[in-house]
């Protein structure tokens, strides 16, 4: 693993100023992107998995790549089912073929996770825990919308409620996240630096190799929304 990573390069500095505009107009709307059959049919057939092995707690981990954290996760909660959701065929049939032994606690799932959310919620399912790590930044200034925080499936992310945490090589997405959630729940999220013991991620070696600053926020989720 060469320490080559780039640090994200941006002239945003600190928190997006129309941040909390965004965030306010998609709680106070209804999303209504038609879902593609092919997110519904994925969604079934992971849901099929999960009650068939008696519907454990669920954990969800949100753009999974090739699926090394659903398998650390696997592994760290095996009393729970950690369903893995990426909408690459190449990084799930790349991650599929290293997990052939792995827990059977695990499934991987190919679908864009904006329906994918969406699906879950319309079924009413509660998630255990929520794992959002090292999402594309989408750092220039112009691409707020296209962080996951300040996109309109967020309130729908944070309606699945359970112990949700994102991480990122750039702290301002945390902070940004942090804030976000705050405003959404009430509750107060701490965006905070550290140094993980165990790695999650391919991308998080790589970046913690290459000397990046990681950062992170958790919190405990419920499923309605108080502050607004």
């Amino acid at each position: 693993m060469y320490a080559n990573s780039r640090t994200v390069s941006t002239a945003q500095t600190g928190i997006h100023a129309h941040l909390q505009r965004l965030v306010t107009r998609h709680a106070r709307s209804v999303f209504q992107k038609p879902i593609a059959d092919y997110n519904r049919r994925a969604f079934d057939a992971s849901m099929a998995a999960w009650r068939g092995a008696s519907a454990p707690p669920l954990i969800l981990d949100a753009g999974c790549g090739v699926g090394w954290s659903t398998h650390r996760l696997a592994l760290q909660f095996p009393g729970h089912f950690v369903i893995g959701v990426d909408q690459s065929a190449d990084r799930l049939a790349r991650g599929m073929s290293g997990l052939r032994t792995g827990p059977s606690n695990l499934l991987l799932v190919r679908a864009d996770l904006i329906d994918y959310w969406r699906l879950l919620h319309a079924a009413g399912v509660q998630l255990a825990h929520h794992y959002v790590l090292y999402p594309n930044p989408w750092p220039k200034i112009g691409q707020l919308a296209r962080r996951w925080h300040a996109h309109p499936v967020f309130p729908t992310v944070v309606a699945l409620g359970g112990e949700f945490e994102c991480r990122s090589n750039w702290p301002v997405y945390i902070a940004e996240c942090a804030a976000a959630l705050n405003q959404l729940t009430g509750a107060a999220v701490a965006a905070e630096c550290y140094t993980p013991t165990a790695i999650l991620t391919p991308f998080e070696k790589k970046y913690l190799v290459s000397g990046h600053l990681l950062a992170r926020c958790r919190t405990r989720l419920c499923p309605s929304l108080s502050a607004l």
